[in-house]
């Protein structure tokens, strides 16, 4: 074990993945660039060479294509897009080609191809660079969904991402890339579908995703103080979802806050609500929560930015009106 960045646990986890297998390749726009997309593929062009590690021009339709092909002719790839927005130019070739071969050829086709993407909220980075959209992408049949929102995860889920056998969107929070956290050395892999509690209590259970994640924890932390106690689960998967984690901890509280970095409306969380609501409905003793981006275009500003997404302050506000608790001071 040894503590690390997010930015280096996903280098060393297509490090190692390359180590294993000489058939993944890594490409995409700035792989090779000197800052490496924020580190996460610096110097892998230097041990692996340039047939296995390389950039490629501004196409994503095309690099997309390329994947695929090379998916069927046995090599697992590795692609990258410094912006998801930049990579629904390729939304074609991910849905009606990469997520439906498998189904289409009766299972003898598999189409291995691990396509991460950049996501997430930052002043300047206004409504084409800032969008989370998990739920588009699980709304697909044939497609897996990643979200991790720790260093240790990150690796893990990669690992287990590169060596599926069928396309994987996996998304980093661009916030994510320098948080740190201790990371086992070598190849170890997290199985997808399966979530992971954070914290333990008997309040109220909160279910998390990617950065919003860290803001519950500070949330957390903080009610901790004043004797609220809540599960945590961070979902790291998006698809396929552990549900089950979610309904033994609604049993215990009986109270639901689902955090979401997308938008409200059709998100992941409003799924969680909705699924849980139609078949667990005896479990709740209030109604549940979302909390979620508003239905508009993200802005650019720093004034407009600065108080619209979710905080840990909203996250702990909100938990005191489910709980009806007026003043905890």
């Amino acid at each position: 074990m040894k503590n690390i960045t997010f930015a280096d646990s996903i280098n060393s986890a297509i490090d190692v993945a390359m180590s294993i297998d000489k058939k993944v390749i890594c490409y995409g726009l700035g792989t090779t660039d000197p800052k490496g997309i924020f580190g996460t593929t610096k110097g892998l062009e230097e041990k692996f060479g340039n047939e296995r590690v390389f950039d490629m021009p501004t196409s994503e339709n095309a690099m997309t294509g390329i994947a695929i092909g090379l998916a069927i002719g046995g090599f697992k790839t590795i692609m990258t897009h410094q912006r998801l927005d930049f990579f629904l130019l390729a939304m074609d070739q991910l849905v009606n080609s990469a997520a439906k071969m498998h189904y289409m050829f009766n299972g003898e086709l598999k189409v291995p191809i691990t396509i991460r993407l950049i996501l997430g909220r930052g002043w300047g980075q206004g409504p084409t660079h800032s969008q989370n959209l998990q739920s588009w992408f699980a709304h697909i049949p044939g497609l897996k969904v990643v979200m991790p929102s720790s260093a240790e995860d990150a690796k893990g889920l990669l690992l287990t991402s590169i060596f599926d056998p069928n396309p994987v969107l996996f998304l980093e929070h661009r916030w994510l890339h320098n948080s740190t956290s201790e990371v086992k050395e070598g190849d170890y892999r997290i199985p997808f579908g399966k979530a992971k509690k954070l914290k333990n209590g008997e309040d109220i259970t909160i279910v998390s995703m990617s950065y919003l994640t860290t803001e519950a924890l500070i949330a957390a932390n903080y009610l901790n103080n004043f004797g609220i106690n809540l599960d945590l689960i961070d979902l790291r998967t998006i698809k396929p979802l552990d549900l089950s984690i979610i309904i033994n901890s609604l049993a215990k509280t009986g109270k639901l806050l689902v955090l979401d970095t997308g938008v409200s409306i059709c998100s992941v969380a409003s799924y969680i609500v909705s699924k849980l609501s139609t078949e667990n409905f005896s479990l709740f003793k209030a109604a549940p929560s979302i909390l979620a981006m508003p239905d508009v275009p993200e802005p650019t500003s720093f004034a407009l930015t600065k108080n619209f997404y979710i905080r840990a302050a909203d996250i702990a506000k909100k938990v005191l009106e489910i709980l009806e608790i007026d003043n905890i001071n």
